[in-house]
Formats: C-alpha cells, structure tokens, sequence
C-alpha cells in the first residue's frame, strides 16, 4: 500500500477539497493546499486563480520545494455558470472552462517533474456530467468533458512513470450549489453524498501500490439523478 505522503489538493479550503484534506491528514499524510481562501487546519497552503496559469504554477512549484517534493496531486477545485448558453455571460462562461479544465492542466504541468521522482499520483476530479450532458450546463459539461478526456490521455501518456486515477463523482452535500438560481440547486429531497463519503474513493485510489492504479472510479448516490 502507497503512503500518502505530501498531497497537493486544489480547491482544498472547502466543499470535497476540505473533506480530502482532513483524510489526508487523519491518514498521515501532509496536505498542501492550493485554493483563492486559507483553508482551516493550519495546512501548508499557497493563494492562487487557476485562471491565472503562471501564478498557479508558480504556487505548485513553491508548495513542493517548501514540503520537499510531491507524492499526490487531486485536483479537486472547481466553478460552474449555469444558464442556457446566450444567458450566461462570456466572461462568466469561460471562467469555468479556465478554473476546472486549463487550471487542472497548469497544476500537473507544474507538478509533473515532483511526481515523476516520487513516482507519484495525479488524481483529477470531473463529475457525472463529464459523461452525460444536460441543459444549461454547457460550460460545465464541456470543463468537465474535457478534464475526462485531459485525463485518459494523460494516463497513456505517463503511463509506467505516474499514475493517474479519474474520479467522477456524482452530487455531493457542499457549498457548490450555494447562490445558484432556485431551478439550477438540488431539491430539498435530493440525496446527495457527504463530501467525506467522495473523499475516502479518493484515498483509496492514493493508496494503490506503484504500478497499480485506479483508472476510473464513478462514485455517486444511489439515486443520482445524472448516472447513467
């Protein structure tokens, strides 16, 4: 069984980031967090926009020089601009096309060199709606289909030097649907999963001794609504 060891965690100061980063730690491992808020815990943890390339690669590079490498990224943060596609603004749109696809592509690009010493883990986080599209989730289904197929090709092409897992989750209980239109949030009899519940598939992948890997792993509520 992989030790966890250091695990840089994107969007980590809330929501399945939060939860990842306390599991991380309750397992030994050293959480380092990447996120716009200083997460609670007192984790090592740098300030960066995953729309901002530079900065958030610079941010990588200083966490894993201040820990002393990288055994594990997750890329866990995430943003959505729900709306039919001529309602929601551009700027708005392409916020989340930059914070879910291109940011979790700067993270393991800045990443690569640390994990490919430690012959380390990259674990990206799409969602249900990677696999299936829905109405007025454009932005988000094309972040989220793009982050499945980063992550396959990803897969191949460091295949025998890193491992990388990608994890679809389905609903989970957080502040993700928090200031959303009363149509675009979960009705209050949706079942959704505790983000702990999502967090502890993600150890499990982390977990798995080198030269095994979890390629993918769907883990939802049984009445998810958007799988299959």
């Amino acid at each position: 069984m992989r030790e966890l060891g250091n695990t840089l965690i994107t969007g980590g100061a809330s929501g399945l980031g939060a939860a990842l980063a306390r599991a991380v730690q309750e397992e030994g491992g050293r959480p380092l967090v990447l996120d716009l808020r200083e997460p609670e815990g007192g984790f090592d943890f740098e300030r960066a926009d995953l729309t901002d390339r530079a900065a958030t690669e610079a941010a990588v590079r200083r966490l894993a020089e201040t820990a002393g490498g990288l055994d594990a990224i997750v890329n866990a943060g995430g943003t959505d601009a729900c709306g039919r596609l001529e309602d929601v603004p551009a700027d708005d749109w392409e916020r989340v096309i930059q914070v879910n696809l291109i940011g979790t592509a700067s993270v393991v690009r800045a990443a690569l060199p640390y994990l490919r010493a430690s012959e380390g883990v990259v674990v990206d986080v799409a969602s249900t709606l990677g696999l299936r599209a829905l109405s007025d989730a454009t932005a988000y289904c094309a972040s989220k289909f793009g982050v499945v197929g980063f992550t396959r090709a990803l897969a191949a092409e460091t295949a025998g030097q890193v491992g990388v897992t990608l994890i679809v989750p389905g609903g989970m209980d957080t502040a993700f649907f928090d200031g959303r239109a009363e149509q675009y949030r979960p009705g209050p009899d949706a079942k959704l999963n505790p983000p702990e519940n999502v967090a502890r598939a993600v150890l499990f992948a982390l977990r798995q001794p080198p030269g095994c890997e979890v390629r993918e792993l769907v883990i939802c509520p049984s009445r998810e609504t958007s799988w299959p």
